[in-house]
């Protein structure tokens, strides 16, 4: 069984999502929960995953690292296709969730109320611009992955949901709301969202 250190809602829900897709045992942790959690991740941040004797920190590696070990439809296994399905990943993870990261930098750091809101619809608006990439890549195919949900797929699906935390209007395209909208369905989607309700009311 794996186990997993999480925030509610962050990063790591797209982790314990693939973890259900894979068909896998996960124990989750709500890091708010664990005294010292800087012995477990001297950089404070989730997902972490510890797996046996190994402890596995950074989202996208854990996720690469977790689709190489067990089998799935989520990651090809070689040629150009597992290199886009990794370049998908990276994007979520080094430029989407950077992107949306500055929000709560600027709610966090800015007091002054006109400041912070002007800031905000900057940031916003990179984030819609980056969105608007999404939208062009599937031009021609249902999700990232192709026909079915893939890695990146459930990071962004992840990543969307913290704009409705802010004063901010983040515009996603039609065909990236209906990605959206289909892996929030997903049983594993649903079943990692109880968990976390399941923890947090404990």
């Amino acid at each position: 069984m794996y186990t997993l250190y999480y925030l509610p809602s962050a990063c790591s829900l797209a982790t314990q999502v693939v973890l259900h897709e894979l068909d896998q045992e996960v124990d989750i942790i709500d890091k708010q929960k664990v005294e010292n959690f800087s012995s477990i991740n001297p950089v404070g941040s989730v997902p972490v995953l510890v797996d046996n004797n190994r402890t596995l920190r950074e989202g996208a590696a854990i996720l690469l690292y977790l689709l190489d070990k067990h089998p799935n439809t989520m990651l090809p296994a070689t040629g150009t296709a597992r290199e886009q399905a990794i370049q998908n990943i990276m994007f979520a993870n080094a430029t989407m969730h950077p992107a949306y990261g500055r929000l709560f930098f600027i709610a966090q750091n800015i007091s002054d109320e006109k400041t912070k809101q002007s800031i905000f619809e900057v940031a916003a608006q990179a984030i819609t611009s980056l969105w608007q990439v999404v939208e062009q890549q599937l031009s021609n195919q249902t999700f990232l992955g192709g026909d079915q949900p893939s890695a990146a797929d459930i990071l962004l699906t992840v990543y969307s949901r913290w704009g409705a935390s802010f004063p901010v209007d983040i515009k996603l395209g039609a065909k990236t709301q209906k990605i959206v909208d289909a892996v929030v369905l997903m049983p594993s989607f649903q079943r990692a969202l109880a968990a976390e309700d399941q923890h947090s009311a404990a």
